[in-house]
């Protein structure tokens, strides 16, 4: 559904971000990027939702698709109306509004009223805290209930594909577990799910499959349950104290890409 094929991204004077990265989303699939600070995960989603140019970068060379049609020079409102919706890094809720009117000024893309209604309802029902606070400002809410408006706030337009930035980031261990089962949630109700997330704990046992990026490549990939065991992604992401002798198994993900991971440790 969602493909990158040999993306190059740059930003500013030759600052390349993404070189060469190849990844895709499946319909109704759920898939997760993870690496470190400065990797290339969040430049590989505003790309997708058209907001990369706002950010400063572009993309120097390769494609992005969406049901094989191109995207990558496509508006940003335009990407939203074929499927494609975004929640950012950081919520960015409009802290004057209500919870209510956040969640009415994004489903304005729909024009059916009465779905948007329909929608709203199941928001409440998805996070019941947000019905308890509907009327009260969003910039009053938590951390934590920010971020569930926000994720309401990209399935008011009804998305084939939701791509989450960091949802987590920041937020205590009780609301991670609620965030992490509502994606979960969401991917089973047939909805596609393209992740980012610094907790790889939480991204890989949320979805399918699983990139691992480095320095704007992509240096690992797979099912997400064989890379949460493997002992570089352990090691690194997960904070297992593994012995710095043990060796992977056999013909396991990890001892297939051994070499490409190397020098991580290093």
């Amino acid at each position: 559904m969602l493909e990158f094929n040999d993306v190059r991204i740059t930003y500013g004077a030759g600052v390349i971000a993404a070189d060469g990265i190849s990844l895709a989303v499946g319909d109704g699939r759920a898939a997760t990027i993870i690496g470190g600070n400065g990797a290339g995960k969040s430049t590989l989603l505003r790309a997708a939702s058209g907001i990369l140019r706002a950010a400063g970068g572009r993309i120097a060379s390769g494609r992005i698709t969406w049901d094989a049609a191109r995207i990558d020079s496509r508006r940003a409102s335009a990407i939203v109306r074929e499927g494609i919706a975004h929640v950012p890094e950081g919520r960015r809720v409009f802290g004057g509004l209500t919870v209510e009117e956040n969640l009415e000024a994004a489903g304005l893309v729909l024009r059916d009223r009465p779905e948007r209604r329909r929608l709203v309802a199941e928001s409440y029902e998805r996070f019941p805290v947000l019905g308890e606070r509907r009327t009260q400002p969003a910039g009053l809410l938590s951390g934590g209930e920010q971020q569930m408006l926000a994720i309401c706030r990209g399935l008011m337009s009804k998305p084939r594909l939701l791509i989450l930035d960091e949802p987590t980031l920041g937020l205590a261990p009780l609301i991670v577990t609620q965030i992490a089962e509502s994606v979960k949630e969401i991917h089973a109700t047939g909805t596609a799910v393209l992740l980012v997330e610094q907790n790889a704990a939480v991204a890989l046992g949320a979805v399918e499959h699983a990139y691992v990026l480095e320095s704007g490549r992509v240096v690992l990939e797979g099912p997400a349950a064989e890379l949460a065991e493997s002992d570089d992604v352990r090691k690194l992401y997960l904070g297992a104290d593994l012995h710095e002798t043990a060796e992977p198994v056999p013909g396991s993900v990890a001892a297939a890409q051994r070499p490409a991971l190397a020098r991580w440790s290093a």
